[in-house]
């Protein structure tokens, strides 16, 4: 974080002198006055306000450097290109032929990366920002995956009259299992379990 000093006549005007030094926004820095201003007597012993003002971290570049020191501790060969949507989301896509390894079964430890990833950048952040980890465009091709595994299940329950019991999911691909079959009147589905073997039934509506 770099800090510098400031000087000015007023308070604003040494915030001003500042922002324009550090070729900053008012939202990126904390100040704290160091110095009063005061006129004096008839222009003399007048004293300038003086504050010391300091950056305040990225929490987007914070995120990066942590993510990048964790997958370099694991000895993967990956980069991560960050993709800002809003100024409080960012997608950090991490790309390279170790992948599969920071993926991991159902993407699980990519779902632990991304936690880890958030606590990180939130660490210092005034406002709370939230980065999703993608890996070779990987949440979109498991989402494809459990949409077709939740239509050829449910017409399977259909066809065979009886319920199909899926596997323990995390708790949003649950939720896309039932969403992606709410509109299908000729099925039900819930959620039955505990934590971390929570799972989704497909079964078919008795009549």
């Amino acid at each position: 974080m770099k800090t510098i000093s400031v000087s000015g006549k007023t308070i604003e005007e040494a915030l001003e002198n500042g922002l324009t030094q550090l070729d900053v926004n008012r939202e990126q820095v904390n100040y704290v006055e160091i110095q009063s201003p005061t006129k004096g007597f008839l222009g003399l012993f007048s004293k300038p306000a003086i504050l010391e003002i300091t950056v305040k971290p990225d929490p987007f570049k914070e995120a990066k450097t942590f993510l990048e020191d964790v997958l370099k501790s694991m000895n993967v060969t990956l980069t991560v290109t960050v993709e800002k949507h809003k100024s409080q989301e960012a997608t950090f896509d991490i790309q390279g032929k170790d992948v599969g390894v920071i993926i991991g079964k159902r993407g699980q430890t990519l779902e632990s990366l991304q936690y880890l990833t958030n606590l990180a950048a939130n660490r210092h952040s005034s406002k709370y920002v939230r980065i999703t980890l993608d890996a070779e465009n990987y949440r979109e091709r498991r989402q494809q995956t459990l949409e077709n595994l939740a239509l050829r299940l449910a017409h399977k329950a259909k066809k065979t009259k009886r319920k199909v019991v899926l596997e323990p999911m995390q708790a949003k691909e649950r939720k896309l299992i039932h969403q992606t079959l709410q509109k299908d009147r000729a099925i039900e589905t819930t959620s039955d379990g505990k934590e971390p073997h929570r799972h989704v039934i497909i079964a078919p509506k008795v009549r």
